[in-house]
């Protein structure tokens, strides 16, 4: 049986993460500030957590654009005085990234900069367009020539081959263009621009430091400057800072109902982070005593699986009156190619990043709180641990529902036939991880844990097609893409 066909087979590439979906991107611009890209790489570093293998900046000092992008974290990479030397100026705009299209490849990393017939134009993005493939053939055919394999270039090449007079209006022309979800922070030689999606699938935010306009994926990158938090940008709506400093809201597409990943409370925003008027760590610790409400047991004590896992488990740990135990401690100073990732050493990979606390553990009947379970490799050896600690019961409680369907809007989840939810039953996978009970909070649990009476299947207030199959928007490349093997399969037929 080769790798790839067992249920346990992990790639190289992630041989030592968690069983978790991969983080999305994190973008940060600042505007008219004299240290604009050592603020900048504050941002990035507060927004590290949504993607960790490369990081970049791009400043304007007034006369000319300034470019620095790196592999590996921020702080490896900006927090020397040398690196932001190179980037003066008062205006400036930086990501993090994961790869969700593209590979991880210097010239893959954010911010992205061309020189049009207008000036300089500098892009980052958060997000997937879900049409981004048909629209990059499309634009090759028609003599395009594309530097990166990201999905963030086709807006260079949309802006650029747009007809209209100003560079805002060029720039609303692409957004009219793109399908999908995104949040993206754009300079131009007088400009800094922010746009939400449609839906607000992804998020942005306003901010102010000493009167300097900024705009950040999350709250918790205005908080480690000391800006105040001005408010989130809407769905479908597009910010411009002039040259002036002065802000211009507009609103170029239909008002639509507002979607927001379901994910950003569940896992990717920091804990410390408002979304949506809601404070994150709250909602998670809501969602656990959902979850304790809604699937209780007999147990000694409540074990999260750090660092995602802890705000569910103290509220699963709240309500069900258990003791709340730190049973798992986390090695955060593991990093991913420290060794090579031999078949012996692999086998060692959850104890590396995960040791069991064997006083909290042995004798007792555990409640394993975590935030999601994708494909269940990691989870299964986490049980198995805690089994050689002297676990009596494990019974896991998942803070989400099933993953059953894959995303296409920015998070990296794998092909639905590699997700454990998409090919088991409830009694397979408690199985299959090895315990004495498993149970996930019901969808309508979780709207409930945000506020809501429940899921409005007419009309839904989130984003949730990973657990529901509900789609927001159309999936362009998927289906263009599925009519081209079929296209293939009757040529060769």
């Amino acid at each position: 049986m080769t790798d790839a066909a067992r249920p346990d087979a992990e790639d190289d590439h992630h041989w030592l993460d968690d069983d978790h979906p991969r983080e999305e991107c994190g973008v940060f611009g600042i505007f008219g500030h004299p240290d604009a890209a050592t603020i900048t790489a504050l941002g990035l570093h507060a927004l590290q957590h949504r993607g960790q293998e490369a990081a970049g900046i791009v400043s304007f000092d007034g006369r000319r654009f300034h470019s620095e992008r790196r592999l590996g974290l921020v702080g490896d990479n900006f927090s020397k005085a040398s690196v932001i030397e190179q980037l003066p100026g008062s205006v400036a705009i930086g990501h993090t990234r994961y790869s969700t299209t593209g590979e991880t490849i210097l010239r893959n990393v954010q911010p992205l900069f061309a020189e049009l017939a207008g000036g300089g134009f500098a892009v980052c993005h958060n997000g997937n367009l879900t049409n981004g493939l048909t629209l990059r053939r499309q634009l090759i055919a028609e003599g395009a020539i594309y530097q990166a394999t990201s999905d963030t270039e086709v807006i260079l090449h949309l802006v650029a081959r747009s007809k209209r007079n100003r560079f805002i209006d060029r720039f609303i022309d692409a957004l009219g263009q793109i399908e999908g979800a995104y949040a993206f922070v754009g300079m131009t030689n007088k400009k800094l621009v922010g746009a939400r999606d449609p839906l607000g699938i992804r998020p942005l935010v306003l901010g102010r430091l000493d009167g300097h306009p900024i705009f950040a994926s999350e709250t918790c990158a205005l908080d480690i400057i000391g800006a105040k938090f001005e408010r989130e940008v809407d769905p479908g709506e597009v910010i411009v800072i002039d040259e002036h400093g002065e802000l211009e809201s507009l609103r170029p597409f239909a008002p639509r109902t507002p979607r927001p990943c379901l994910f950003e409370y569940v896992y990717f925003a920091r804990p410390d982070s408002i979304a949506g008027g809601r404070n994150v760590y709250e909602v998670r610790k809501r969602i656990g005593a959902t979850l304790a409400q809604e699937s209780p047991v007999e147990a000694d004590v409540v074990v999260p699986v750090p660092d995602s896992g802890v705000p569910a488990a103290i509220g699963f740990a709240q309500d069900s009156a258990i003791p709340y135990e730190l049973g798992i401690i986390r090695n955060h100073y593991v990093g991913r190619t420290f060794i090579q990732p031999t078949q012996s050493i692999r086998e060692l990979g959850v104890r590396l990043k995960h040791s069991a606390n064997r006083a909290v553990i042995e004798g007792k009947r555990l409640v394993l709180v975590d935030d999601s379970i994708v494909r269940g490799t990691t989870s299964r050896k986490i049980v198995k641990m805690m089994r050689e600690a002297g676990a009596t019961e494990v019974h896991f409680r998942i803070a989400s529902p099933p993953i059953r369907f894959p995303d296409f809007y920015g998070i990296d989840m794998p092909e639905q036939d590699k997700l454990l939810a998409a090919k088991m039953s409830l009694e397979d996978m408690r199985a299959y991880l090895g315990v004495e009970s498993l149970a996930f909070i019901t969808i309508d649990g979780l709207y409930r844990a945000l506020g809501e009476t429940g899921r409005n299947n007419a009309a839904p207030q989130f984003t949730d097609h990973y657990f529901t199959g509900d789609y927001p928007t159309p999936i362009t490349d998927l289906v263009s893409e599925g009519a081209k093997q079929l296209s293939l399969l009757a040529e060769a037929s």
